[in-house]
């Protein structure tokens, strides 16, 4: 295969600090811009600034094997890699009304130097950024995303936690009688299914469709599980109004399932049931299962970093928590005092996912919501962080993603969801039903 130049922007770096391991023996090149670039993201907390620094001490290790203005051999397999000076980049041939002043524009200004001068090898610019991509093709450069923790094509084959299994009737009779119901693999392969464990499937008579139970599956050599009971006796008379939110509590109330993801629109209840969840857990008739509860979620209007704002970190936070709080008064009831009292004494806590990193948390039930917007990185440390007896619980809307880099296939959550779906330690469902209004489920369909 011709090897070809790649031309790497700062927000491939950003993303992925292992990324120049990731063009086989392929030349990469990067504008000295780029650095600089590096450079006013190094200090930041969050996943940016770890790839940023990461960046920067790989290129510093590699200066001990020759000038990285000269090129220097990333390695075995792979290619050469070599900085471009201010004085070797193209910037007359940049056309009017790209200004030299513009990181992106000078990045480009580097490709059509590396085009010039080996025009018989694909010169290829590397970038996450849309509009960078529209320019680059604009000036006549090939171009391609850099997606380094996407999973899966689309988001409609994300891993559901729910599918339909064809059996005999006389096992759902047997199921309701509480006699053990085994599913077998080669009826599974039949059906063209694949059972994961913790998979909900929903048993469906080959003689009448109608005539269905709603099971979790574990493994092949167990019988289906009956949902907990639970599910219909919570304390805080919030019941679940719809077979995913059933399913969904199934997982949080289960301590032998310490990974729970529930991915749904707005409205459908998902983050409703994991306070549910939670609070029942630990102030409710399962009390003492867990001593508090840890509630977060990503500040994507503020890069992350709250610390310039005024106020304790509950102050900072209340913002961006009021929905979790709306959720919490909802359950609670309208007296403010109690959700007041539980976060004084410690049993409700708020926590920036910034300051997240270094902790280890014990007997907790943890819940990130709008995890969406994390990224594949940010998910691993978040998750590491669990010690024992700890639950933590990932909710989110993948249609709703306000970090730039991340997308439907590529976030945090989905990330979590498609790779951890095979562990007995993770259950997942995706809510598909509206359950705030109606006007809020007519409204999430069509607008």
């Amino acid at each position: 295969m011709a090897k070809k130049n790649f031309i790497i922007d700062t927000n491939v770096f950003l993303s992925d600090s292992e990324c120049l391991n990731k063009f086989d023996n392929n030349d990469i090149f990067i504008p000295i811009k780029v650095l600089e670039e590096l450079d006013k993201h190094k200090t930041r907390q969050d996943s940016v600034g770890f790839h940023a620094r990461q960046t920067i001490k790989t290129l510093d290790s590699l200066r001990e094997r020759g000038s990285l203005s000269k090129g220097v051999r990333l390695g075995k397999g792979l290619g050469i890699i070599k900085v471009l000076k201010v004085e070797e980049l193209l910037l007359d041939e940049l056309p009017m009304g790209l200004s030299h002043r513009s990181s992106d524009h000078l990045i480009l200004a580097g490709a059509l130097a590396v085009r010039e001068a080996d025009p018989k090898r694909k010169c290829i610019v590397v970038s996450q950024d849309v509009n960078m991509r529209v320019i680059a093709d604009a000036l006549g450069l090939l171009t391609q995303d850099y997606v380094s923790s996407q999973v899966v094509d689309s988001r409609d084959v994300i891993y559901e936690g729910f599918t339909k299994f064809l059996v005999d009737d006389i096992d759902i009779d047997e199921f309701y009688d509480n006699q053990p119901v085994y599913l077998y693999e080669e009826d599974a392969e039949e059906q063209g299914i694949v059972l994961h464990p913790n998979e909900f499937v929903m048993l469906v008579s080959v003689e009448n469709e109608k005539k269905t139970a709603i099971s979790r599956f574990i493994d092949w050599n167990k019988p289906v599980y009956h949902l907990q009971e639970q599910n219909d006796e919570i304390s805080w008379g919030v019941k679940p109004k719809n077979k995913e939110q059933k399913c969904g509590l199934d997982l949080l109330l289960n301590d032998e399932i310490p990974l729970v993801s529930l991915i749904g629109r707005a409205g459908s209840g998902k983050t409703l049931m994991a306070i549910l969840a939670g609070l029942e857990q630990v102030l409710g008739a399962e009390k003492g299962r867990y001593d508090r509860i840890i509630i977060s979620r990503p500040i994507q209007t503020l890069g992350k970093d709250i610390g310039y704002l005024p106020g304790t970190l509950e102050e900072k936070m209340a913002p961006w928590m009021k929905p979790i709080f709306d959720n919490m008064q909802f359950i609670m009831g309208t007296d403010k005092t109690m959700l007041e009292m539980y976060m004084n004494r410690g049993i409700i806590e708020i926590e920036a996912l910034a300051y997240i990193r270094g902790r280890s948390i014990s007997n907790a039930f943890v819940i990130i919501d709008e995890a969406q917007n994390l990224t594949a990185h940010e998910v691993k440390t978040i998750i590491t962080r669990i010690g024992e007896n700890t639950k933590i619980v990932l909710t989110g809307d993948i249609e709703q993603i306000d970090n730039i880099y991340t997308n439907e296939t590529s976030n945090g959550l989905t990330y979590a969801i498609e790779k951890l779906k095979h562990s007995h330690l993770t259950g997942h469902v995706t809510f598909k039903k509206g359950e705030r209004s109606k006007l809020a489920t007519e409204a999430s369909k069509l607008l």
